[in-house]
């Protein structure tokens, strides 16, 4: 349930409206797409991309200290509360973004960004905790599922207040895009009390003691030696480093490539984004079956590849039809290489410990350096080059390194096992 609480930022925030609607407020006649941002001058996507990248950076510090610490003092609810309350109340505080304040709009951005990064690494801790490790791929493929879900039922009704504003008493698409905002951070702390009244609360009955701070880092340091020590740990982290950089990006900045090199109007854009999350629901579970029968590492094969000729295909697009068709497709692989991303990471967790909140750390900052590298070379390159067309070309490069470190590594004996009985029957 806290996948249907949050994911209504993934989509409405990052994916679809406020991308497009960024672009429109800091578009202007005189200058065009450049904007001034704390005195200097910058394409306002590139902008916009610097920013996402900024705001994982600052996670990437945060994110080990805070699942240390958790860990140490069975804080991990704590946490997981205080960011998702940040990043809903950032949501609300874009409501008073109207182009004119863009320093406003970025720091709310960052620190929506933020919360929802900080509160996924305490949620996705909680998984070896509350089931089995035979139930963590279904289970997984059902919080994204459930998120995609939710997610897409509140970007249709904000897509009928784009679309029909005056039937809201709003006065234009703008405005409708503010009030949108506004409800997502509504949505997401009304909804986030259903785990945060279910979760368990300290379940190793472990109290904060002094030098807690400093037990964080040492806490860290210690699942640190036992991942070093784990080559298939090691290998899979830099597999799904690389080609996280290619699936986040495309979830970050899909909308704007859509605006900016195919000039699709927000409701085509916002449609597009509705196939994916849509398609993505069923990718979901059609992977967790694909690993049930073949194995995780087979799986996650299968989808790199797919997304390796995905970039290559969203060099040479050039109409909406073809663009939804993409979008088709990476649905189809979005859902399913996140939801078995973090369940076979899960079973690569020592058993019996107690410390998900700090193993999950490695995973989740693995996750957030892929944001930045990948968002940051996005815009990089876009502004080096003048076209977004080069990015996502680029990002074909981090898939097929990932694919690398993929074929390296060592299926898990469980998986191997299932294969064996499979081909034995």
């Amino acid at each position: 349930m806290y996948d249907w609480a949050n994911s209504v930022y993934s989509l409405v925030i990052t994916s679809t409206i406020f991308p497009v609607y960024f672009n429109s407020v800091t578009r202007s006649e005189d200058f065009g797409d450049v904007v001034s941002f704390l005195g200097f001058q910058v394409v306002n996507t590139v902008l916009y991309s610097y920013s996402i990248s900024f705001s994982f950076l600052v996670i990437v510090f945060l994110s080990p200290l805070l699942s240390g610490i958790a860990d140490f003092g069975g804080k991990k609810l704590t946490f997981m509360k205080f960011f998702a309350y940040l990043g809903a109340l950032s949501c609300v505080g874009l409501f008073f973004f109207d182009g004119d304040n863009l320093e406003w709009g970025i720091l709310c951005a960052v620190l929506a960004s933020i919360g929802f990064s900080g509160s996924i690494v305490f949620y996705n801790a909680f998984l070896p905790e509350i089931a089995e490790e035979e139930e963590y791929d279904f289970l997984s493929a059902k919080g994204f599922a459930l998120g995609y879900i939710g997610s897409v039922l509140l970007l249709l009704v904000n897509l009928i207040m784009l679309e029909f504003p005056e039937f809201f008493g709003l006065s234009d698409g703008g405005q409708a895009a503010r009030w949108s905002f506004l409800i997502t951070g509504v949505w997401w702390v009304l909804f986030a009390q259903i785990p945060f009244r279910y979760l368990p609360d300290n379940p190793y009955g472990r109290k904060l003691e002094t030098g807690w701070f400093w037990s964080g880092y040492r806490q860290i340091k210690a699942v640190f030696a036992v991942v070093k020590g784990k080559p298939v740990m090691n290998r899979f982290l830099a597999a799904f480093l690389f080609y996280s950089m290619g699936v986040q990006t495309v979830l970050y900045l899909a909308a704007s490539f859509g605006d900016k090199e195919l000039k699709m109007p927000g409701g085509k854009l916002i449609l597009t984004i509705l196939i994916i999350q849509i398609v993505a629901i069923l990718g979901s579970y059609l992977f967790a079956f694909v690993s049930k029968k073949y194995g995780n590492k087979s799986a996650l094969i299968i989808m790199v590849f797919i997304w390796i000729l995905i970039c290559g295909a969203a060099y040479y697009v050039q109409d909406e039809f073809q663009f939804y068709a993409l979008a088709f497709i990476v649905g189809m692989v979005m859902g399913g290489i996140q939801s078995l991303s973090r369940s076979t990471y899960s079973k690569l967790i020592p058993p019996n410990t107690s410390n998900t909140a700090s193993f999950f750390s490695f995973y989740d900052v693995t996750e957030k350096v892929a944001i930045v590298l990948g968002t940051f070379s996005y815009g990089l390159i876009e502004q080096l080059t003048g076209s977004m067309r080069n990015s996502a070309l680029a990002l074909g490069l981090f898939f097929i390194v990932g694919l690398g470190f993929l074929l390296l590594v060592r299926i898990p004996k469980q998986e191997l096992d299932k294969i064996i009985e499979i081909k034995n029957a």
